[in-house]
């Protein structure tokens, strides 16, 4: 690791639900996470929001403002994320592609029965996307 990598992360909620994709390779392989991943040199964050959610999920949506932000730091990997809320233009069923194995919309009440990224139940919590977490 040479240096920390900045990444971006969709929060999408439409009608009690939220958006997650089942990590299909890297540090959180099989578990649940928002869409996102790392912005590329030259695009801006609110771009490469766009194109993750178009990458992992299929859909298309208009990026709105931030959610708040974590650090995730491994052995291999520092990254600094930023999570931004995100409209869905059409919430129809998302097609898991890229790194992505599986996208699913998720009713709130169910989010905490996945396996989620270390981290992610509190930081919805703490931002007031989840009102419990259990």
């Amino acid at each position: 690791m040479s240096h920390p990598e900045v990444c971006v992360g969709v929060v999408a909620v439409d009608a009690g639900r939220l958006l997650l994709v089942r990590r299909g390779r890297g540090p959180a392989a099989g578990e649940w996470s928002v869409p996102g991943g790392r912005v590329e040199r030259g695009e801006t964050l609110a771009e490469a929001v766009v194109r993750e959610l178009a990458e992992e999920t299929g859909l298309e949506g208009v990026c709105e403002g931030l959610v708040g932000w974590v650090e995730r730091i491994g052995a291999d990997h520092h990254h600094v994320i930023l999570d931004f809320r995100v409209t869905v233009l059409d919430p129809a069923d998302p097609v898991a592609g890229d790194d992505a194995a599986e996208a699913s919309w998720v009713p709130l009440p169910e989010v905490c029965d996945r396996k989620l990224v270390d981290g992610l139940a509190e930081f919805l919590h703490d931002h007031g996307i989840l009102d419990v977490i259990a």
